[in-house]
């Protein structure tokens, strides 16, 4: 006699000795045979045990050919009903991550993290660039638990896509891809002084950068002739942290001088400083004032991802400076989260989001002008779930239907795995992101991903299936043996076996089968009488199968549709599985052919039609025809395609006049959306494409074929096209008219920016704006240009034929040096004289000053710097705008070096950038716009001896609570070099003293940056490795010696920076 307890062991010995395979449907029978009194015990007809974290059922089936004898199956992966299951497959806690380390890391290791849960506990394998790595035959790579790591890491071997592969006896399931790159940054290619550039005063100027090769994030500045003097941004200089290079809008006399690009690495946080590039302010005058010009603009199209900051930089050269200012084009005004930064030089936009997206427009602005420019942000994101699939456990030959949604900009596509693998179609349907399969089988158990990817990233979604296969069992819910019921009364009986499949239910009272049952398979009797008295049987079956006619289910409808949409027009039916069905579609009355029409139209498997990219050709009538092995069904819709009008057409010009055109058109299509109005729009060759022009009436219903084109210029060549518009939106525009030249007229428009002066002696100079060529109004232009001294009342008059001339220089020996005249230009043409200019006071030329100044001094300040100061002049006759220091250091040739001017009434000037114990000569001469008058007699003074090259070494410190005392050897300056004369502790504190030794008392809430540099007649020496002290280090002890080397106080103390802190 075999019992219960000896078969399951027998079954758990059995199930441990077989091998792990995915073709669970080849795993063997296990036949027991069992006395018939043992089968009718507890041990049921059917039970469940665990193994391995496998379920698995065994199935009592009785055998003919021993009766009172029965077998029990042994069938992996089926249960008797999927409340009992329990999901074991792999499920992810941690996914790689993307990394990018600098390309000389200290550690030279990299950790992809990779974790995952199930039972039994997953075992993982990673791929490279989509190739699976071997582990057993890298002796850079190893696993710990799931994550990979890499040693000695190898740029060229190790960039590239990783992912992890989780798997155990339930299935594989893939994790997110992880990048791991590396950052560095090279040095520039030249370390020579970049040639200079030379400007005007008031004209803008562009200082290159041009950063080295580099991977990773950048950020730049500038530094001004030495560290750590660094350019400061305001509304007239800006530093552009897309191209690294600097802008000045206008320079001023203060910019003279060497500029050093800096160039930061985020990511390695290296730093790299280019040559620097002189700046030199030419000597031949001031650059007159002139409109805006913008130099730094974002692209014409900037894509933004979701919840990225958005920086768009614009920035214009001008004189006077201009003012930047942003707006949207479409009128809608910023969100309190946009920012403004660098004196409006950058917008910013955090959270971007797709409402942000569209046109923006920089404006530059000043008194001479405005320039814009405009760009688009078009919105992006990765794609992220709106709707996942779950674990799903599911009777054998039950249909199966994931959908997974997710959104994204642009749109996703949608994938599908099993284990790992691409899922192959068959059996198995998939549409977009919805996964079906029809009466599955055991091999369909396993873990299934929903992918879903466009151009900016790809998810993955995880979930088991489970197939579960088992006979109908009672044993969780017996039928009452006994019901007991009165006369008249109403009696329920249940029939709820536990099978996968569902079974069918099936009532018999004694041999006769009852067919009044309610949908669930329980059998109602109503007004209970003795003849209902009997036995009872529910029988139940695993069978599929039920004859039932074909019926339309969902059908399409009429509707409307804008062009460039899609739509899918549904057809589906609910028939016997038995039958075969076969969908077609006709449009028009022709049979759509899908194949050679599949860039627009597209059937699913479930008989439904996608219209993608709908064109106007595309409305009309679509029938959906069903066909079946008995009987054919059909169900149409009307499809209305809306569109913007077709283009209007014959537009010509009826008349014009100087400043009007009278234009008429014929009507192109509708498509579909009356047409509501029309724009008129014209070019000339003085504009850029093609601009909207003003009509009478100001507003072109759709009904009018005719309008009057005012405020045109004259004597200009124009065309002339018209737009219909529609609810839908524009239509093309037409034909270009014929070119036609409006009439021409007196020039209606005065010269402008009437000024002058300057010259040379017994002169008057006169400038002014040119008069653009589109607003000259006929041929034969020219100028009138009408000058009188202050006071008088006699014009004097000149007539200019050249019209690119905006120069005029009145020559006359009596005029008086710097003497006032009003001064007017006007225009005219063959028509006549048109209007003169507001009238300008314009001086004459004045004469170089006469005197040279006197007591004239200099001394030495530094190795690099030399003090000069001078009495300012007295009275003379002529005008003094400043002075100007020439200096040199060979004697017999005063021209080699340079000269620095001052403006106003200043007597001191410092130059600086000097050789070190050198001799150099000087000069001083009073100057105005006539240039310099003569020089001084000539002086001379020697620079300091340069200070010591080296920085204080062995650097010994003692922090007791917020006291950091600080030691250092004393630096001996050599013969060529100035004596030291102290130390100068800093730049959070300034303490300058002559011991090598200084105590500091440190405020708790500050953070401090150490550095020691000797100090001498020269100037300062070299600054010692800088200390970084954090305010949370305060009330710590500790103690440490450094020479080179970086200081490092415990964890969190005092930390070197090897690199400057911007």
């Amino acid at each position: 006699m075999i019992y219960h307890d000896k078969v399951k062991d027998t079954l758990q010995a059995l199930y441990a000795k077989l091998e792990y395979t995915h073709k669970y449907t080849q795993l063997p029978w296990l036949v027991v045979f069992l006395y018939h009194f043992i089968c009718s015990s507890s041990f049921g007809s059917s039970e469940k045990m665990q193994h391995t974290g496998k379920w698995i059922s065994i199935s009592k089936v009785k055998m003919t050919i021993f009766p009172g004898l029965y077998y029990y199956r042994l069938s992996p992966l089926s249960l008797a009903c999927t409340e009992d299951v329990i999901f074991q497959g792999p499920r992810w806690r941690t996914e790689p991550s993307d990394l990018i380390l600098p390309i000389s890391s200290p550690d030279q290791q990299a950790t992809i993290t990779c974790e995952a849960e199930g039972s039994p506990p997953p075992q993982y394998r990673w791929s490279l660039n989509g190739t699976l790595i071997d582990l057993g035959n890298d002796y850079r790579r190893h696993m710990s638990g799931g994550s990979l790591i890499i040693s000695n890491l190898d740029k060229d071997q190790d960039t590239g896509v990783y992912q992890c592969t989780a798997f155990n006896t339930w299935g594989s399931i893939l994790s997110r891809r992880a990048s791991l790159q590396f950052a560095y940054l090279d040095n520039f290619k030249t370390q020579t002084v970049r040639s200079a550039v030379n400007v005007r005063e008031g004209q803008g100027v562009v200082l290159l950068c041009g950063p080295p090769a580099h991977s990773g994030e950048l950020a730049f500045a500038w530094i001004f002739n030495e560290y750590p003097y660094f350019v400061q941004q305001d509304s007239r200089r800006f530093i552009s942290q897309e191209t690294g290079s600097l802008y000045i809008a206008k320079v001023e006399p203060s910019d003279v001088g060497n500029y050093t690009c800096v160039v930061n690495n985020t990511v390695t946080r290296e730093k790299v400083l280019s040559s620097p590039t002189p700046l030199v302010l030419r000597s031949d005058g001031v650059m007159g004032e002139y409109e805006p010009k913008i130099e730094v603009h974002f692209p014409d199209s900037v894509p933004a991802a979701k919840e990225s900051v958005v920086k768009l930089e614009c920035f214009a050269l001008g004189n006077p400076v201009p003012e930047i200012s942003w707006r949207r084009t479409s009128g809608v005004p910023f969100p309190s989260k946009v920012k403004m930064k660098n004196a409006n030089a950058v917008l910013e936009i955090p959270n971007f989001q797709q409402e942000d997206a569209g046109a923006y427009e920089c404006m530059a602005e000043n008194r001479r002008g405005k320039n814009a420019v405009r760009g688009r942000i078009s919105f992006h994101a990765k794609p992220h779930w709106l709707q996942t699939m779950t674990d799903t456990a599911l009777s054998i030959e039950e249909n199966l239907f994931w959908e997974c949604k997710a959104n994204g900009k642009p749109k996703p596509s949608y994938s599908w795995l099993k284990n790992g693998e691409p899922v192959a179609e068959g059996r198995v349907q998939i549409e977009n992101g919805a996964l079906s399969i029809a009466a599955l089988n055991l091999s369909d158990s396993g873990m299934y991903q929903c992918v879903a990817e466009n151009k900016h990233g790809i998810i993955y979604s995880s979930a088991q299936l489970m197939v579960l296969a088992s006979p109908p069992s009672f044993s969780k819910s017996p039928l009452r043996a006994l019901v007991k019921a009165r006369s008249g009364s109403e009696v329920t009986l249940e029939c709820k076996p536990q099978a996968s499949p569902p079974a069918i239910s099936l009532w018999k009272k004694g041999n006769e089968i009852l067919i009044t049952l309610l949908p669930n398979g329980t059998l109602k009797i109503a007004n209970v009488t003795r003849r209902d008295a009997a036995s009872y049987t529910c029988i139940a079956k695993n069978q599929f199968g039920t004859a039932k006619p074909t019926r339309i289910t969902m059908r399409p409808t009429n509707m409307e549709i804008i062009v460039g949409e899609s739509i899918v027009l549904p057809c589906q039916i609910a028939c016997d599985p038995a039958l075969d069905v076969s969908f077609s579609w006709a449009f028009n009355g022709q049979l759509i052919d899908f194949q050679r029409d599949s860039d627009h139209f597209e059937r699913s498997i479930s008989g439904d039609l996608m219209i993608r990219n709908i064109q106007l050709n595309h409305g009309g009538k679509y029938v959906c025809v069903i066909d079946t092995d008995v009987e054919s069904l059909s169900t149409s819709a009307i499809l209305v395609v809306k569109g913007p009008p077709g283009p209007p057409d014959k537009v010509s010009v009826e008349e014009i006049t100087d400043s009007t055109a009278q234009l008429s058109w014929t009507p192109g299509r509708d498509n579909g959306s009356p047409i509501t109005g029309y724009i008129i729009q014209a070019r000339t060759p003085f504009t850029v494409g093609w601009q909207a022009v003003d009509t009478v009436p100001e507003v072109v219903n759709g009904n009018m074929l005719t309008a009057t084109v005012v405020g045109l210029n004259a004597w200009v060549e124009y065309e002339f096209r018209v737009v219909a518009r529609n609810i839908v939106g524009l239509g093309e525009p037409s034909p270009a008219s014929a070119k036609t030249r409006t009439e021409d007229a007196i020039p209606d428009t005065a010269p402008t920016d009437v000024g002058g002066g300057g010259g040379t002696k017994s002169e008057l100079v006169i400038t002014w704006e040119p008069v653009p060529e589109e607003l000259q109004n006929g041929e034969g232009f020219g100028y009138i240009i009408a000058f009188r001294p202050v006071g008088t009342v006699t014009w004097t008059r000149a007539v200019i034929s050249n019209i690119g001339v905006a120069r005029y220089v009145f020559r006359n020996d009596t005029i008086p040096p710097f003497s006032p005249f009003d001064v007017k230009v006007g225009a005219y043409n063959n028509r006549g004289e048109g209007p003169f200019s507001s009238i300008a006071t314009v001086y004459s030329a004045e004469e170089v000053p006469s005197v040279a100044p006197k007591r004239v001094r200099a001394r030495s300040v530094s190795a690099a710097q030399i003090e000069v100061i001078w009495e300012a002049l007295p009275a003379i006759p002529e005008r003094v705008l400043g002075y100007e220091v020439v200096y040199w250091e060979d004697d017999t040739k005063p021209d080699t070096v340079g000269k620095v001017r001052i403006s106003g009434n200043y007597t001191l000037v410092n130059i600086t950038g000097l050789k070190a114990n050198t001799v150099y000569y000087l000069s001083v001469a009073a100057f105005n716009t006539a240039g310099p008058g003569p020089q001084s007699a000539p002086i001379n003074t020697t620079t300091k001896k340069p200070p010591p090259d080296r920085a204080p070494l062995n650097i010994q410190w003692t922090m007791i609570g917020s006291t950091l005392t600080l030691h250092w050897d004393p630096v001996v300056a050599m013969e060529t070099e100035s004596k030291v004369t102290g130390y100068l502790v800093g730049p959070s504190l300034l303490i300058l003293t002559n011991k090598t030794t200084v105590a500091l008392s440190l405020s708790a809430n500050d953070n401090y940056l150490i550095q020691i540099k000797a100090m001498s007649e020269g100037g300062e020496g070299v600054g010692s490795e800088p200390i970084h002290i954090h305010k949370l280090s305060m009330g710590a002890r500790g103690s440490g010696a450094s020479c080179l080397s970086p200081l490092y106080l415990s964890a969190a103390l005092i930390s070197a920076l090897l690199c400057s802190i911007w």
